[in-house]
Formats: C-alpha cells, sequence, structure tokens
C-alpha cells in the first residue's frame, strides 16, 4: 500500500507518522511519501518521521519529494494537508476582518472565505493530478476549510472524502468521562465541517442508549469550559455544540478577545520555529509532547481509521466524515457537504439516517450551506462581486456596509494568491 501526504513538511505530520506506526496492523502502509515544495522544513519531518518509524518496527519505506506527480504516482490514498500562503496569510486572515468588528479565523467567517479562494484552485489542481496517476485513488482532504474543499473535489468528479478531528475529539473526551473505551461511544454528530452539534452519546453503536443527557447532568461544567460557552446555554440547547459555535453564539464577545490578545497564527508560528528545531535532532525519535499544543488532537488515528476502512483493510464500521448530503438533511440540496456519521467502506460513506432537527439548529445549517455554496462559486469563478456576495450571505457578516469593506480588504491581502485579482 502507498499512502502520499501533500503537505508532508507541515509540523502536524510527525503526529500523522506516528499514528501510522503505532496502528500499523490496521493500515499496513509499505511506502509513505511525504510531498512539499518547501524542501528545508520536508528534510527536517522526514528525517523524524524515519526515526519515528524506525523506533516503533515500522518496516515501511518513507520517500520525501518536492515533484508532486512523482510523489502521487500509484498512490493508493492521498491526504491533503496544505496551507497555501503558510502562517503569514493565516496572520492575515485572523487580523483584518477585525477592522471591521467581525471575526478573524481562518475558517470562519471572512478569513474563512480568504483561505477558501486561495485554497481551491490549488486543490483541484492536485486532484487532478492524482487522478491522471491513479484514478481509483481516495483523497482524504483534512485541509480547510474542510466543508467547501470537500464540495469542490466532490462537484469535479473526484473520489474524495473530508475529514475533521472535532469529533474525534468529543469522543475521546466523552469516553474518559465515561469512564469507557472510545470504541464504545457512538455520537450523533450533525451539522457542517466546523458547525456541528452532539445531538446524542451513544453507548456500543448508534441504537445503544443515549447518555447524553446524563453526562451534561453529570459533567456540564468541564464540557461547557471545554466548548467555552455557559452550562445553562448547553442545558437550554440539550446538546453539545463544537467550540466552532462560540463564534455565533457569543460573536461579539470574541471579537472583543481576539483584538486584546496576539493571533493564534503568531502563537503557530513561533510553535513551529521551536518544533521544526527539535525534529533536526538526530535524537530525537518520537513526536515531541510541544506538538500536543500545535493543534490537530486524534488526527493521525481518526486518518488512519478513514484510510483503513475505504480501502478495504479494516478501520471502525462508522466514522464522522464529511460527504454528500444525498437525502440525509432534507432541508439542503443533495450536493451539499454534511460533517456526520457515516458507514464507511471501498465505496466511499454512506451517511447514517439523522433524525428531523431543531430549527434552531437546521436553520443555521441551512444559512451556512447557502454561504459556502456562494463561496465556492466565488473560488471557482472569481470575481469582487461573487466575493461581496458570499460575505453578505455569512451569517456572522450579513451587512452590506461589512461586506463591501471586507471585500476590499480580502482582496488586497490575497492578490497574489487570486488569479483573477
Amino acid at each position: 500500500m502507498k499512502l502520499t501526504v501533500v503537505g508532508g513538511g507541515s509540523t502536524y505530520t510527525p503526529e500523522l507518522v506516528d499514528g501510522f506506526a503505532r496502528l500499523r496492523d490496521t493500515l499496513p502502509i509499505e511506502e509513505l511519501v511525504l510531498v512539499d515544495p518547501a524542501a528545508d522544513r520536508l528534510e527536517l519531518v522526514g528525517g523524524l518521521a524515519r526515526r519515528i518509524f524506525a523506533r516503533q518496527g515500522h518496516t515501511g519505506r518513507i520517500v520525501t519529494t518536492s515533484d508532486l506527480d512523482a510523489g502521487v504516482d500509484g498512490a493508493d490514498a492521498v491526504l491533503l494537508q496544505l496551507r497555501v500562503g503558510g502562517q503569514a496569510a493565516r496572520e492575515k486572515d485572523e487580523t483584518w476582518p477585525l477592522e471591521c468588528g467581525c471575526i478573524g479565523q481562518e475558517t470562519t467567517g471572512a478569513g474563512g472565505l480568504a483561505k477558501a479562494l486561495r485554497t481551491v484552485p490549488v486543490v483541484l489542481d492536485i486532484a487532478e493530478r492524482v487522478r491522471r496517476a491513479n484514478p481509483r485513488a481516495w483523497i482524504i482532504d483534512f485541509t480547510n476549510p474542510v466543508g467547501i474543499v470537500t464540495r469542490a473535489l466532490l462537484r469535479a468528479g473526484h473520489r474524495a472524502v473530508g475529514l475533521c478531528n472535532v469529533a474525534i475529539g468529543f469522543q475521546r473526551k466523552f469516553a474518559a468521562l465515561l469512564d469507557t473505551a472510545p470504541a464504545e461511544v457512538h455520537l450523533a454528530h450533525v451539522g457542517l465541517n466546523h458547525l456541528t452539534w452532539e445531538t446524542g452519546v451513544r453507548l456500543g453503536g448508534p441504537d445503544g442508549a443515549d447518555v447524553l443527557p446524563a453526562l451534561l447532568a453529570e459533567h456540564g461544567e468541564a464540557i461547557a469550559a471545554d466548548v467555552r460557552l455557559p452550562r445553562p446555554l448547553l442545558e437550554s440547547l440539550g446538546v453539545v455544540p463544537s467550540y466552532y459555535l462560540r463564534y455565533y453564539y457569543a460573536h461579539d464577545e470574541v471579537v472583543r478577545e481576539l483584538r486584546t490578545k496576539p493571533s493564534r497564527a503568531a502563537e503557530v508560528a513561533a510553535m513551529e520555529r521551536e518544533l521544526l528545531a527539535m525534529y533536526g535532532d538526530p535524537a530525537l525519535d518520537e513526536k515531541p509532547a510541544l506538538l500536543a499544543k500545535r493543534g490537530g488532537a486524534f488526527y493521525s488515528e481518526a486518518a488512519v481509521d478513514l484510510a483503513a476502512a475505504l480501502l478495504g483493510g479494516g478501520g471502525s464500521p462508522y466514522q464522522v466524515v464529511n460527504t454528500l448530503n444525498r437525502g440525509t438533511l432534507p432541508f439542503l440540496p443533495d450536493d451539499a457537504v454534511i460533517e456526520v456519521q457515516a458507514a464507511v467502506g471501498p465505496d466511499g460513506p454512506v451517511p447514517l439516517p439523522v433524525p428531523a432537527l431543531d430549527p434552531l439548529f437546521s436553520g443555521l445549517i441551512a444559512n451556512v450551506t447557502a454561504y459556502e455554496d456562494l463561496a465556492l462559486d466565488a473560488a471557482l469563478r472569481g470575481g469582487r462581486d461573487r466575493v461581496f456576495r458570499a460575505l453578505l450571505a455569512h451569517p456572522l457578516i450579513g451587512q452590506y456596509a461589512y461586506a463591501d469593506a471586507l471585500t476590499d480588504r480580502l482582496v488586497a491581502h490575497n492578490r497574489e494568491h487570486l488569479a483573477w485579482a
């Protein structure tokens, strides 16, 4: 089995490699290819990756290359974890929206749209090369904004599935609170990427007993602190929102916070410099503890599980993925991309049925889906007016004066990445 990681020079990659090494019985990789245009970073990450494999007794071969076509040639699965523009672009995404009193965040609001505009054309080019190299290869997208990027891939006819670590993070946290194995915790997870709610927590599988009410009653304070929302709100909703819902439910509060502290991009950039220095140490043969602060917790385990299921070698029978709606949420178009539990196998994911949703949730899902449709149109066809329409449709923006000012800032800060600008 050959697996390729595009964006293999990321400081995330040792987390992924550690999972490949530990879970080699689930996903027996014979060749792992790390592709990245940044040769200096790639060699540091690749060196540590080889030492991790050696320490854990993995016999697979690790190859590093800046040649995308060579890297994806013959790959059975390709993982995408790239960041167009790097942390410098992320720093801008997190700051210029604040000038208009709007959230500055890399996947949500105006910053998320900027990232989508930079990313979609690049990802589609990569996907076409993957298709030429192996039409049966699966593309697993971890590149944000996952929902929009995955929708672009699926609309273009690629064999693609989107992946996020929010659900597996909740699964692990709830399992610890329940003192049970993570595999016993089945989430009723529903929504869009970075716009999801846990509407149930079932033990043993999708038909198991729902213990979410008991979890909220016994551990409400801890859960509320984790998602940074008040416990009374969670009790009122009767569900657990992902922490990304804080941008919607406490928008102005978050804007005030973001204006008074360094951006997350600045924090991550400093962390990456420290991590890369560590990776260059030839004595280091395991992922450093600092990597846990970088983000992406449990990404490797989710990626192994998904790749194994898609390639027919195992994996959990049910997994939370980003895939086509196909009537699962009847208030959305069939070609919308939703994030839900699905049965995953070699033919791809099939979403499990979702009970009717409270309008409080379905209304916001429908609104953001409409924004994502306009965002994808802007990413594919370009043009100031399309960018403006997408921003005007976003529920975190919505006012024409804000949308107009944000459009100008978005274009000004991203001109080098926008072919039409």
